[in-house]
């Protein structure tokens, strides 16, 4: 395995009490493989990735508790430095914003350089000649004129690429995707994503994608880790999941797709506002929105069922749902 989180717990200390952010979650990514973690904003995504990543903000952010095993190896148990030299080398970021993310007074040449030179004791020379190399994989036109330009001279799309390209840097065995579309139109996110899966075939990189968008991941995505205020609430390989949703929030996601043979209808949308972290409410995090939540749920925190589909004849492969009432809204596809 890969990457393998477990029972991570994050919390952040506020003026007004103690957040939540991540609560329990746990995850596995293997090599050459795509996880896709999807969920509401604030749901605890990108939380769980900067801690992944030893980036989070200390203070205010503080890991409580769980493990982060990364090629067998408890990242959270590392000093700072040994962190450092794991973070570029061996797993690297494209952050959900790439102009606010890139210096805007360095060059994309000296930024994508400065991989090189820090980690590899290249020469600056050395260092740019590589920077060139990059943005002609990663197809930035012109790139051995483009390379002395700033980020703020690059489309939306193209500083995205950018920002592939420096995670691309030092061949990473795995990189965390932040949802790298956002702000980007469909045929951009279309590029984009199209590239991200090539570079990962290429490299056999393992994959985290980041995103709240379903349709997104549909084509590229090998399994999918559903987040809920700071839990996994499903997991499960991406068609069985998009077939046969085993979490009624999972469906309400579904649900709430735009669909081609529904054009007229009236749009889903899931009823109520996601939870207060630092006031979730007691049992399944999820039941004051839930149409299907009984006393059980108000009450007992579901834990992570094996989801066994019958009517497929047998379990289908790693899936799992915290729900009670999984089985009920498996079988019910209508």
């Amino acid at each position: 395995m890969l990457l393998e989180v477990r029972d991570l717990h994050v919390e952040f200390r506020t003026r007004d009490g103690i957040t939540r952010a991540v609560d329990g979650a746990g995850y596995a990514v293997d090599a050459g493989e795509t996880l896709a973690v999807l969920g509401e904003s604030g749901s605890g995504k990108s939380v769980t990735a900067q801690a992944v990543m030893g980036i989070l903000d200390c203070p205010p952010g503080r890991i409580t508790g769980g493990q982060v095993l990364f090629q067998g190896q408890d990242l959270l148990t590392l000093k700072e430095e040994q962190r450092r030299r794991i973070r570029g080398a061996r797993m690297a970021m494209i952050f959900q914003d790439a102009l606010s993310a890139l210096n805007p007074v360095l060059t994309v040449g000296e930024q994508l350089g400065e991989m090189f030179v820090v980690h590899r004791g290249m020469s600056r020379k050395d260092a740019r000649a590589r920077a060139v190399e990059l943005m002609d994989r990663v197809r930035i036109p012109a790139a051995a004129q483009r390379v002395r330009d700033h980020p703020h001279q690059f489309s939306g799309g193209m500083r995205q690429r950018i920002m592939i390209a420096m995670a691309l840097a030092l061949e990473p065995d795995l990189i965390i995707a932040d949802e790298p579309t956002t702000a980007l139109d469909v045929t951009v996110q279309a590029q984009v994503m199209d590239l991200l899966a090539e570079l990962q075939r290429e490299y056999r990189m393992g994959l985290i994608l980041i995103t709240h968008d379903l349709g997104v991941v549909a084509d590229v995505a090998d399994r999918i880790a559903v987040m809920y205020a700071g839990r996994i609430v499903e997991s499960a390989p991406v068609h069985d999941l998009y077939k046969a949703p085993a979490h009624p929030y999972t469906r309400a996601l579904l649900d709430s797709i735009p669909r081609l043979d529904q054009k007229g209808r009236e749009l889903h949308a899931i009823k109520g506002l996601p939870p207060n972290l630092m006031n979730i409410p007691p049992g399944c995090a999820f039941h004051p929105r839930c149409p299907m939540a009984r006393d059980v749920c108000r009450t007992d925190v579901p834990p992570l069922h094996e989801v066994i589909d019958d009517r497929a004849g047998g379990p289908p492969g790693g899936r799992a749902s915290a729900c009670h009432f999984w089985r009920e809204c498996l079988h019910d596809r209508t």
